[in-house]
């Protein structure tokens, strides 16, 4: 069993291994942490944190629990939750998807390395992984960290589709909506005073971004989700702070689906209807 040197035990977990965050490039290669990897880290055990309850709860009922991240990029919060609760339950598997050969290669290597024998990388857009073979028919928890514009709602859709039982997003860079907004602008300015609210561009983009939340949160509860909004960490860490949890309960909130399509309507978004769509389960 390793030993947590003295100077890193304020900022590293029991039984996380040393040796993999040097391979993450989260310490370097004598074993320190500069200022940026502790944001990142604090940042990364902090959704740990939320996604134990989670993984937890899911063990309760089912031995092998599948855990699928979208947007992995150099899999940093695949390989934490891996290393910290896949291997010390000695169960589970770690699925991560991304579009980048490159990263996906080496997350390969990575967990070959490292014995991660039920971790598993698939060179594949979000959209692509809802009908691919190599992933399972259904899923128990959905991550996406920092997905962009997009693939959010992409990894919300997959989550649907795969009927998971839990989905931990982190929002990032929500373009599209607000898009919509600028296209639409004079035609909202004649038919509400709310466009008023998304006028100026700075507020079209913050208000698009905004709403871009609202309407997926609306979307996980007319599809019978619990869903709690809350902080990442501080805003001091990161801009893109806002964490979406989602609780499959089989109980769609009564009025989600009208308010969400009242929204489209009322600012000019009927065209995203599509977005916002939901499966049949």
């Amino acid at each position: 069993m390793q030993t947590i040197p003295e100077s890193l035990k304020a900022d590293v977990r029991p039984h996380q291994s040393v040796e993999l965050l040097k391979a993450l490039h989260i310490l370097t290669r004598d074993g320190k942490l500069n200022l940026d990897s502790r944001r990142k880290l604090k940042q990364v055990y902090h959704l740990v944190n939320f996604i134990e309850l989670l993984f937890n709860a899911v063990l309760a009922h089912n031995a092998n629990p599948t855990l699928v991240d979208h947007g992995a990029g150099k899999s940093y919060l695949g390989f934490i939750l891996y290393d910290l609760l896949m291997k010390q339950n000695a169960c589970g598997q770690v699925i991560g998807i991304e579009t980048r050969a490159d990263l996906v290669e080496k997350s390969r290597q990575l967990a070959a390395n490292c014995g991660f024998t039920r971790m598993h990388f698939e060179h594949l857009t979000v959209e692509e992984s809802i009908t691919s073979a190599a992933i399972p028919a259904q899923v128990d928890i959905v991550t996406a960290l920092h997905a962009c514009n997009t693939a959010t709602d992409d990894a919300i859709q997959f989550g649907l589709q795969k009927h998971a039982q839990y989905m931990v997003l982190v929002p990032c860079c929500q373009a599209e909506v607000a898009e919509v907004m600028r296209q639409h602008k004079s035609a909202s300015l004649g038919k509400t005073a709310l466009s008023e609210i998304w006028r100026h561009p700075i507020h079209t983009r913050e208000f698009g971004s905004q709403i871009t939340n609202v309407l997926r949160c609306l979307q996980l509860e007319a599809a019978g989700y619990n869903v709690t909004v809350t902080e990442l960490v501080g805003w001091e860490h990161s801009m893109k702070n806002e964490l979406i949890i989602a609780k499959y309960t089989g109980q769609p909130r009564k009025n989600a689906l009208e308010r969400m399509q009242a929204i489209l309507h009322e600012l000019n978004l009927e065209t995203m209807q599509s977005r916002f769509a939901l499966p049949n389960r």
